[in-house]
């Protein structure tokens, strides 16, 4: 790592996250706990060595067995208490890191199994958000959080689900996501709920561009409108080795189209090869809507701060290089623009600021 750039000072810098799956972030001792209380048999009860085991299981570099872990962490996740303790310590394990505004999104229609409504669902998630932030904000730390709701693309719902992130846009739902394996299930398949989404005005992001290529990328911006991409990482298959830009790659760019980045989930899911081969470099280079963002904490064994540290000790950068990625996402977020103003300009700026001097 560059030296003038310590680990403990990342931790401190004010930063965004756009993309990180509740269901992937939460604390091993939490999953023994909830685990016992409904019989759930985990690999194993040891918290430090259960960590070890979400990490080692998803770096297969398969993206389906890589979803395979989540198995056990939805499991645990099935009723009101335990989806407001996971929400609440997201929260404050995100602001104990530095990150100042989050989206944390999750799938309401896993978590039915005790007969919880979907409504219930995302009131109670919901409900630990606010829980965790007050408590950030008790401890001397701020963080905005927003919620995105997922549907899942092999599924059905994803009409029903859009509906649920309309009903709940006033109560912190700011967007709304369809994740899940991408081969085989284009988002086109779900074209009526982004149809929906266009028509109250509300914003979605689409997973596209990660264990697929261009064509779902291109189908998720040009047939379903997506605000953002999900990863988007296959993009640079669009750009030549001299950068010059194919057609789409220039679309994205001109239109200052969001990528969710997620640098250790991509090499962990074998989207990419390395840290440095990631193409987040040369994207940054080339000026794209780059983000650095988790996707999923637990399983990648991550936090922002690590994103970041790790883009520091591979390409060199500094804190002007940090920055950019922080205003990048927090221009890219999905609250309205006087408060992404406000967050840019009282928190993230001044929070660089004495390091850029």
């Amino acid at each position: 790592m560059v030296a003038t750039i310590r680990y403990e000072d990342i931790v401190k810098v004010p930063k965004a996250l756009l993309h990180d799956h509740l269901d992937g972030g939460l604390r091993p001792a939490t999953i023994v706990d909830l685990a016992a209380e409904v019989g759930h048999e985990l690999p194993t009860t040891d918290p430090e060595a259960l960590g070890r085991w979400f990490v080692d299981a998803a770096d297969s570099g398969s993206l389906e067995r890589y979803l395979e872990t989540f198995a056990h962490t939805v499991s645990v996740m099935q009723t009101p208490p335990a989806l407001r303790r996971v929400a609440r310590e997201c929260a404050l394990d995100l602001a104990a890191d530095g990150v100042v505004y989050a989206e944390v999104r999750f799938a309401p229609e896993q978590h039915l199994e005790q007969d919880l409504s979907l409504d219930e669902v995302v009131e109670a998630v919901l409900a630990g958000f606010a829980e965790g932030t007050a408590q950030a904000v008790e401890a001397g730390l701020t963080i905005r959080v927003g919620t995105l709701l997922t549907a899942m693309r092999h599924a059905a719902r994803s009409q029903e689900i859009a509906e649920l992130a309309v009903r709940h846009r006033d109560a912190g739902v700011v967007g709304f996501d369809i994740a899940g394996a991408e081969a085989g299930f284009p988002p086109t398949r779900h074209l009526d709920a982004f149809e929906y989404l266009q028509r109250e005005n509300f914003h979605f992001t689409i997973h596209a561009g990660e264990a697929f290529g261009l064509p779902s990328i291109w189908q998720a911006i040009q047939w379903c409108g997506a605000d953002r991409l999900g990863h988007g990482v296959r993009i640079i298959d669009d750009i030549a080795p001299d950068g010059a830009l194919g057609r789409l790659a220039a679309y994205v760019r001109d239109k200052r189209i969001p990528l969710e980045l997620c640098p250790s989930s991509n090499v962990q899911t074998g989207a990419v090869a390395s840290i440095a081969d990631h193409p987040i470099g040369l994207l940054r280079d080339l000026r794209f809507r780059a983000t650095v963002n988790t996707d999923n904490r637990l399983m990648s064994g991550t936090s922002m701060s690590r994103e970041m540290a790790l883009l520091v000790e591979t390409f060199g950068y500094g804190w002007k290089e940090l920055q950019w990625f922080t205003i990048n996402a927090m221009k890219s977020a999905f609250i309205p623009f006087d408060e992404r103003l406000r967050i840019i300009d009282e928190v993230i700026k001044p929070g660089y600021a004495k390091l850029l001097a």
